[in-house]
């Protein structure tokens, strides 16, 4: 009697008000309304105070004409607020790519140099960093600019040192600037080729390596597979000009075809998506028997991936303007490829120029052949290259000695030279701690380049500043800031994230 009366007791269901589950749920959907509600009751109110003050917040001003003069850049007389901001995120997106490529190349040279057997070097490693590591950015920036604005000779037809080739003055460094030309798409192509091939002959040299233990040289294998086309290319790149016309037949598809067609991709790409990852997670959680074990965070995910899809389908559906962006978006692409890949058969790949000074009036100024750096960009270069490095530094030094000693001794024992050591035990384990200090340090050099603004070079604060002086669209153009910087910051983190996933070690 009483083994029945337990059995019903278990069996009975359980009040809504008392499960555990419906409360969870309900609870966090009920929050989930009020945060959405009060982030909407407080854009109403933002929207209401804005309009009753005349403050406009429309991003029209992107099409407006703007009297703004860029000191450098892709275009120094922009003739809209739009074209000023994208010359000004292309010479901030150019500080950052050229200054985190360097500081790495310096950083690591310096925390090798602080481990070095050599008490000279290892004391000079040890004072660059314990120096420019402590001395403010803005205050290096600002030093560095006004030591070579005072120090360099001024600009004239003979400045040298070396008059035609490298040109250093009170307005800038030029040097020769080897660009892409007419060919290079082409020639592009035949490189695309072997990065494919060069797969197939690393995976082939891997399989010799592992079967066989001896050295083969994979990865430079496959470099010398992508050389060798590259190489090859120079010659034979213009046979690929008939892909322009593939391009254009793209482009005239995409042109005739209506806005339904990639609302319907779209949605079956959210639907299909979502239903294959809903299939392999429910998959994944099936034991051998077929019995199915869900926790309440698995269900959440489930219904999560489900309503997230028909969210997208929901905006692809009624926002037309997106279909028809990306069918105007791509047949603008395919047309631009189509105009790369018809030109002359003879057109080179790359080309070469000289630095060059002109004097149309009183005063000589550089001209637009050579890679020229102003004053000011090259200040904020060598600031946030040698600041950055510096921290680069430690973080090698403390990676390679997160390395257990007995590793090192191993290789020796084996009869592994220093360098040897270094390349092939020391380094690779090394990596792992070095990586995700220094993808901080990456963020932290992008972010710090908005202090160019202190020596007047037009990076992205600076030219929208004025843009926001001149129009009086503040709050647009900090929101292009933040979602500038914002997109920029993602994607350092993804790349970081990426090799650092592909070093971590894998449990067995």
């Amino acid at each position: 009697m009483t083994d029945t009366t337990t059995q019903e007791r278990v069996s009975q269901r359980v009040p809504l008000w008392r499960d555990v589950i419906v409360l969870k749920w309900v609870t966090q959907v009920f929050l989930l309304f009020v945060v959405l509600s009060a982030m909407w009751f407080l854009a109403n109110q933002a929207g209401d105070n804005l309009r009753a003050r005349n403050i406009n917040t429309d991003f029209d001003f992107l099409q407006r004409p703007v009297d703004i003069q860029i000191s450098e850049g892709i275009d120094t007389h922009p003739d809209t607020g739009g074209r000023a901001l994208w010359a000004a995120m292309v010479n901030t997106l150019r500080l950052s790519i050229a200054g985190i490529f360097f500081a790495t190349i310096v950083g690591v040279i310096v925390g090798l140099a602080r481990l070095s057997d050599n008490w000279l070097v290892r004391r000079i490693g040890s004072g660059y960093v314990e120096t420019l590591r402590n001395i403010p950015l803005l205050v290096q920036m600002i030093f560095y600019y006004s030591a070579m604005t005072a120090a360099f000779p001024r600009l004239g037809l003979e400045t040298g040192p070396i008059n035609g080739w490298l040109h250093v003055s009170n307005k800038g460094i030029s040097m020769p600037r080897v660009h892409i030309a007419d060919g290079f798409y082409q020639w592009a192509v035949v490189v695309l080729i072997g990065a494919a091939a060069a797969h197939f002959v690393r995976r082939h040299r891997q399989r010799i390596q592992d079967e066989t233990g001896a050295n083969t040289s994979p990865i430079l294998w496959a470099l010398g597979t992508i050389g060798l086309f590259g190489l090859v290319g120079l010659f034979i790149h213009p046979a690929f000009f008939w892909l322009g016309s593939v391009f254009g037949a793209i482009a005239d598809l995409l042109d005739s075809l209506p806005n339904a067609v990639p609302q319907l991709l779209f949605s079956a790409i959210a639907v299909g998506g979502a239903t294959v990852w809903i299939r392999r997670f429910v998959s994944d959680h099936r034991s051998v028997r077929g019995h199915l074990s869900l926790t309440d965070d698995d269900w959440f995910r489930i219904a999560f991936t489900a309503v997230a899809s028909l969210v997208i389908v929901f905006v692809v559906v009624r926002w037309t303007g997106l279909s028809s962006w990306v069918l105007n978006s791509g047949r603008d692409l395919f047309g631009v490829m189509e105009a790369k890949f018809n030109v002359d058969g003879a057109a080179r790949p790359f080309d070469a120029m000289r630095p060059d000074i002109v004097q149309k009036s009183k005063f000589p100024n550089y001209g637009k052949n050579g890679l020229t750096m102003s004053i000011g960009f090259a200040s904020v270069f060598f600031a946030v290259v040698l600041y950055t490095s510096a921290f680069i530094g430690e973080n090698v030094r403390g990676g390679i000695l997160a390395v257990p000693k007995g590793q090192t001794e191993a290789a020796k024992a084996v009869g592994l030279r220093r360098g040897q050591i270094l390349r092939h035990v020391v380094l690779p384990q090394a990596l792992r701690v070095i990586l995700p200090p220094t993808g901080n340090q990456y963020l932290n050099l992008l972010k710090n380049t908005s202090l160019a603004v202190a020596v007047g070079m037009s990076d992205m604060v600076q030219v929208g500043t004025t843009v926001f002086n001149q129009t009086g669209r503040t709050l647009p153009v900090v929101a292009i800031w933040m979602l500038f910087y914002l997109s920029c910051s993602l994607t350092i983190s993804v790349v970081v994230n990426w090799f650092n996933v592909r070093m971590k070690l894998v449990e067995r």
